[in-house]
């Protein structure tokens, strides 16, 4: 969970402002901040520990940080309808928000299950879905020991997504897309490509596009994989507000990792 706000902040001043290289310092840019990515993590999160309604949930935070600014325009038509119905969406915003899935599951099965049940309020379309369920997949299996190399296959296999391009050819060609399809599996390989954590982030921002949600896929996986550093995960804290805190404690504590 916090892998994906961590990439979120960081890839906070990219979005529109790409930066095509890996070493940019520092890390967290002085105008960094959280967006939309981590309100909706967090969100989906409290929905899943609490046993609350995924949609309504999030549309509870949402809106408490509508001013936050940065909704994608047809999410921000959903919010402002005030109903709760899905809108067949394959944007990549069903894959930033949902690794709270990946580690509350008791299983494989039950972590496709929550991915599924957390996307469909919004993002129904088949597109959407799948790339909810790769990353919250990735996430899982890097949990119980995957290996990189076993991850890029199994997404291959599983999912159908092509990881064979290397960072340094993704980086070399890829335009701007927030759709599922053009950016999970690049933000799956920033991670399985990478040497650690930040080394993941690093390989987000560097591939340009929607940097943001990029590096938050990225970095939701790559915490799986590598752990988070302690002065990056500190770092990271310190842009949230306290009622997003308070979640994200519940979250690690809850699931047994205090």
């Amino acid at each position: 969970m916090l892998g994906a706000i961590t990439g979120d902040v960081v890839g906070s001043v990219y979005e529109f402002n790409n930066l095509r290289r890996k070493d940019f310092e520092p890390l967290f840019h002085q105008d960094s901040k959280f967006t939309d990515d981590t309100v909706c993590t967090v969100a989906i999160a409290d929905a899943l520990l609490h046993d609350k309604d995924p949609a309504a949930t999030l549309r509870d935070w949402c809106e408490r940080y509508w001013s936050n600014g940065g909704w994608g325009k047809q999410f921000a038509r959903w919010l402002a309808k005030g109903k709760n119905e899905p809108y067949n969406s394959f944007g990549n915003g069903s894959a930033m928000r949902v690794s709270a899935a990946a580690w509350l599951a008791k299983d494989y099965e039950h972590a496709m299950a929550l991915a599924h049940k957390v996307t469909v309020i919004t993002h129904n379309h088949p597109e959407g879905v799948r790339g909810a369920q790769a990353t919250t997949a990735a996430i899982y299996w890097a949990i119980h020991g995957a290996t990189p190399a076993q991850i890029r296959a199994n997404i291959g296999s599983l999912f159908g997504y092509d990881l064979s391009r290397s960072v340094d050819d993704i980086r070399a060609n890829n335009p701007r897309s927030e759709a599922c399809q053009h950016t999970v599996p690049e933000a799956i390989s920033c991670a399985v490509e990478a040497s650690s954590f930040e080394d993941a982030i690093r390989n987000a921002i560097s591939i340009g596009g929607d940097s943001d949600t990029i590096a938050a896929i990225t970095g939701s996986i790559a915490e799986a994989l590598f752990g988070i550093p302690a002065g990056i995960s500190e770092t990271a804290n310190t842009y949230l507000p306290e009622d997003m805190l308070t979640v994200v404690s519940s979250f690690y504590f809850g699931r047994g990792a205090g």
